[in-house]
């Protein structure tokens, strides 16, 4: 019996035991409760909210671009895209297999849609296609049932009115690369389809033109699927932009070209903006915009006449005689020649062994300075450039732009070169050659300018001598009031500008062909035609061979430089055709009748 209670006694004590610490278990379940409810009630409803609710960013409306007169450049346009989402569809091979039949796919498009894939979640739309018509839309949408994942997006894409036209100025917007996002940290650039500028102005004034991001929080379930909007706060459209630019004049350059290949840049003397500036041949932007495949890529730098490079910019070119003007600027600066002097040109000249020729064979005879300029007499020169020396000739071209950057906001520049002494012992280790020096006097040798340098060059000489810079952006008044002025005589400048006048209205002026005569307004300027390769001496004894005769990369560079009106100059125009031949025949021509049409439009008032 004793036995039996204390059997009891124990069982009863465990018992005991036991919902004690039950009890215990309990109070501290409940003390943890709690704590979560009460004291943490805040961070764990935020999580909640967090697990709940996806915010997205919103892609702002890119800035327009527009030109002098509010014409758009650079637009924005309804676009229609194709999307998928993966998580949608049990098969995203499948799902393409079936879009391909309505709509084909290019090989670059279809590695791009793999990689997105790989590299966003399962729920984000995929761009598979953009730029559909309405037609597009239907079949698509008539298709959907039978594509799962399948969904049309309608978006803004960039759009360029001119295409081929402006593609120089403007260059274009494309997609987003993992060099791109290491280089800015905007979350803009992480949305899939993204778009920013890549060249011209659009890359310059990117972080104008494209704005600041919105956000868009919506409601989604545990795999992330949307289930409703709850929130929208728009961001803010990029900038407007507007440019110097007359899409007038900008057209009739491009089309002045036809199929030739070359630059042009027409600018305000006075003010540096530029009003046309075209590269020929061209591509259109919005190809890039939309999307280029790797053979089309490869087509085009594969041309030989390089429609992607921007030739007006980063074309290297010797000035050929449109550096004369700065060769007669040197000379009378200092005192190696005046307004009267004269130099007889026989058609050749000796230094040492070596025979230098002039373009005219029997030569010019007895020439003064305006006359050399009118003439465009190779002798002259050479005799000019001897007596003084490459440093002051450098100098004096440094002065009016050449050889150096001009900081215009297109991107690519090339600064070109100017010899001097010491370049060219740093260069080649060797000391710098008399010769070397005549053949700088007439722009050739070692001289390399861009084509936007030379209407600077011209600008500069026919202003004044005002040191503007060329610019898209349209200067203010102050800016405008800050100008420095070149040191050199005006006098001189003078001078020149008579040389250049005797080109193009005096008979026997290389550019006489080209003058015009609009209600009293007449136009001045200087030809050049640059060698691309060496004439031998027997070739100069058998005759030269006609540059229609030659392969097109070997005919000689035409160029042109000048400025409208003759008395009170207002534009100034620098023109070059890649083997175009010769500068009186081919360049002058495209000049006259560009400087010709701003005349007119300014005579219209418009």
């Amino acid at each position: 019996m004793n036995r039996d209670n204390d059997k009891g006694k124990v069982l009863i004590g465990r018992t005991l035991v036991w919902v004690l610490i039950q009890f215990v278990l309990l109070l501290l379940i409940i003390a943890r409760l709690y704590y979560l409810q009460v004291y943490q009630a805040d961070q764990f409803s935020t999580m909640a909210d967090e697990n709940r609710i996806s915010t997205r960013l919103l892609i702002p409306p890119r800035g327009v671009i527009v030109d002098r007169h509010q014409k758009v450049l650079a637009g924005n346009r309804q676009n229609f895209q194709a999307m998928i989402v993966a998580e949608q569809t049990a098969s995203v091979q499948e799902t393409l297999d079936r879009f391909k039949k309505i709509m084909p796919l290019s090989e670059a498009e279809e590695e791009r849609i793999k990689k997105d894939l790989k590299k966003y979640r399962r729920f984000v739309p995929i761009k598979i296609k953009d730029g559909l018509s309405w037609d597009d839309v239907s079949k698509v949408l008539l298709a959907s049932p039978e594509m799962p994942g399948i969904i049309i997006d309608d978006g803004l894409s960039r759009y360029y009115p001119f295409g081929r036209q402006t593609a120089h100025v403007l260059g274009y917007v494309s997609s987003v690369s993992e060099n791109d996002m290491k280089k800015d940290n905007d979350p803009l650039l992480g949305i899939p389809g993204f778009k920013i500028g890549k060249d011209g102005i659009e890359k310059q004034f990117e972080k104008k033109l494209r704005g600041a991001g919105g956000n868009l929080k919506l409601e989604v379930n545990a795999l992330g699927r949307v289930m409703k909007e709850i929130e929208r706060v728009d961001g803010t459209a990029g900038e407007n932009l507007q440019l110097s630019i007359d899409t007038r004049l900008q057209q009739k350059a491009y089309e002045l070209y036809g199929e030739e290949s070359g630059a042009a840049v027409l600018m305000d003397v006075n003010s540096g903006e530029i009003l046309a500036f075209v590269s020929t041949p061209s591509y259109d932007s919005n190809d890039f915009a939309q999307g280029v495949g790797g053979d089309f890529f490869r087509t085009l730098l594969n041309d030989e006449k390089s429609p992607l490079m921007n030739k007006a910019v980063a074309g290297l070119y010797s000035p050929g005689s449109t550096f004369k003007m700065v060769v007669a600027l040197a000379a009378l600066e200092a005192g190696i020649i005046t307004k009267d002097s004269k130099v007889f040109c026989s058609g050749k000249t000796q230094l040492g062994n070596h025979l230098f020729h002039c373009w005219k064979k029997s030569g010019h005879g007895a020439l003064n300075v305006v006359e050399a300029l009118q003439h465009s007499c190779d002798i002259f020169f050479y005799d000019v450039a001897q007596k003084l020396g490459i440093e002051k000739i450098a100098a004096m071209a440094r002065r009016f732009g050449l050889g150096l950057p001009t900081g215009i906001e297109a991107g690519g520049e090339k600064s070109g070169l100017i010899p001097d002494k010491k370049w060219r012992l740093e260069r080649f280790g060797e000391p710098w050659q008399t010769g070397e020096t005549l053949i700088a006097g007439i722009g050739q040798g070692y001289i390399l300018t861009t084509p936007l340098q030379l209407a600077v060059m011209t600008a500069r000489l026919v202003n004044g001598g005002r040191e503007i810079r060329p610019t898209f952006v349209r200067p203010d008044a102050e800016q405008l009031k800050n100008i420095r002025r070149i040191s050199v005589n005006k006098n001189y400048l003078e001078i020149v500008k008579e040389g250049m006048c005797a080109v193009v209205n005096r008979p026997g002026g290389t550019a006489f062909a080209s003058q015009f005569n609009y209600n009293g307004k007449r136009m001045c300027g200087k030809t050049g035609t640059t060698q691309v390769r060496r004439i031998s001496m027997k070739e100069r004894q058998s005759g030269i061979v006609k540059q229609e005769d030659l392969p097109w990369k070997y005919r000689n560079h035409a160029l042109f430089v000048g400025y409208a009106p003759q008395d009170n100059p207002k534009y100034a125009v620098a023109v070059l055709v890649e083997h175009g031949g010769g500068g009186s025949a081919v360049a002058a021509p495209i000049g006259s009748k560009l400087l010709l049409e701003a005349l007119k439009l300014d005579e219209e008032g418009k």
